[in-house]
Order: structure tokens, then sequence, then C-alpha cells
């Protein structure tokens, strides 16, 4: 396995259909723990309405342009990068673009374990939360002037973890975490510096996605004057790194 993998803007066949949307799945088959992740753009005044899933969570990240979500709960604009998880099947729901749109859309397997754990407690779904609504937190490991937010920690929706990182002429240096495999999502003016494994620094800009498999270490620094900004999200690898208290009555795999 590669220490890293990178999706960049002009490998990818993102041909419009009739109804102005486009689509194109990132980075597939580099990753085989039951996520696929999708490229999508939506012309200006169209609308998508994507498929419903019963047992898979999905979730969208909404990187450039601008439009609104509705459903049967509410209108949710989106005037910024922005979150939203759909109530599985349970809710249908349309993307209207008012200006052209980029976002991300992911489609997460669920297995038994995680269908249990999700039954027993989730964050209220459907899920909208803006950049802006995001809860700020500290980490050791990135600069002193950067960034980090919150979207979704651990065990609010199974075993995916979401938040995002910002800052101009620093970044994050990270020491590598062998329980959750990363994806990363160049939002904003990004033009920064990805380095996985101590290896060579590569370029990394804004729209582009990149996936690091769990283990090493992994820098994403922007040079001074320059952005760095991106949604990181993060599957854990095993049960038992997840939860150390099993549910009633289950075994963790070893």
């Amino acid at each position: 396995m590669q220490p890293y993998y990178i999706a960049r803007n002009e490998d990818l066949d993102l041909a419009y259909n009739e109804n102005g949307f486009a689509c194109a799945e990132l980075l597939p088959g580099t990753y085989d723990g039951g996520i696929r992740n999708f490229k999508c753009r939506l012309k200006a005044g169209c609308d998508a309405n994507p498929a419903l899933y019963a047992d898979s969570t999905v979730l969208f990240i909404f990187g450039f342009g601008t439009g609104y979500i509705y459903d049967a709960e509410a209108c949710y604009n989106i005037r910024e990068l922005s979150f939203y998880a759909p109530n599985f099947d349970k809710c249908p729901y349309t993307i209207h673009a008012v200006t052209d749109m980029e976002y991300v859309m992911s489609v997460v397997e669920n297995n038994e374990w995680d269908k249990q754990v999700i039954e027993a407690g989730h964050v209220y779904l459907p899920y909208f939360q803006t950049y802006s609504q995001m809860n700020r937190y500290v980490q050791d490991c990135k600069g002193p002037n950067t960034e980090a937010r919150s979207y979704l920690r651990a065990e609010q929706l199974g075993r995916i973890i979401v938040g995002t990182t910002r800052a101009i002429g620093e970044g994050t240096r990270e020491k590598g975490h062998p329980s959750v495999h990363q994806w990363n999502y160049c939002v904003g003016n990004s033009d920064f510096s990805l380095s996985v494994d101590h290896c060579e620094p590569v370029p990394h800009k804004a729209g582009e996605w990149s996936f690091i498999p769990a283990g090493p270490d992994h820098d994403l620094v922007a040079d001074p004057g320059k952005e760095v900004f991106y949604v990181w999200y993060e599957h854990f690898a095993r049960e038992k790194d997840f939860q150390i208290n099993p549910l009633p009555g289950q075994k963790l795999p070893e």
C-alpha cells in the first residue's frame, strides 16, 4: 500500500449530464473498509436528488459554491463550507445550486457492529452544520495560529469523525495514528504541501482530495503567506480501536 494517494482535479472525468450534474468516484480501489467517496458538481439553477440508503451512512461536504438543501425538516442555506448527514432513507432531500457548486458525497457501508452502535445512540438526523457553527478545539500537533474545528466526534455517527484545519503559513505536523484512516478535502484557497511518512512534500491545492492510510506520520503545512484549509475525514480501522467497552453480549474482534 502506498503512503498516500491524491485525486487531482485534472484527473477526474466530471462530464455534466442533461440535468447539470457531474459525478466521479474519488480514488476508487484504495480503501477496502466500506467507504466510497464521490466528487460532485452541480450547475447553477439545477437540482440533485441523491439516492437514499437504509443501512449506509451518507455524508456531504459542500466545499465550493452556494445553494441550499431542503427536506421535510427544514431548508439549510449553503453559503460557506457546510456539512450534511441525511436521516438514512427516512427523509428524502434535494440539493439546489444557486451558483455552480462542488461537493463530496461519502457513502459509508455499516456492518452489523456499526448498526448496533448507531441504534444505541447517534447525533440527531438530518444533521446540517456550517463551518462558522462548528466548535473550535486545540491540538498539540497544530501550529499556534492554526484553527481547528469539529463537525462529528467519535460515536456521534458510528466510526467516522470529521473536522477542519485552517491556517496561513503553518498547519499540521502529526504523528501517525494507526487506529484511523484519513481523507483530506482541500477547500478555500488551499495551496500547501503534503508529506507522508517523511516522503518528499508534494503540492496540494483547492479542490483536491487525498487519502492517508492508517499509520504513517503526516504533515499538511503551508508556506508563509499561503493557506492550508482542509476537511479531515477519518474512519476507525477496527471496532476494538473505536470502543473500549463493547455493547451487552458483544465480543469485539481481535
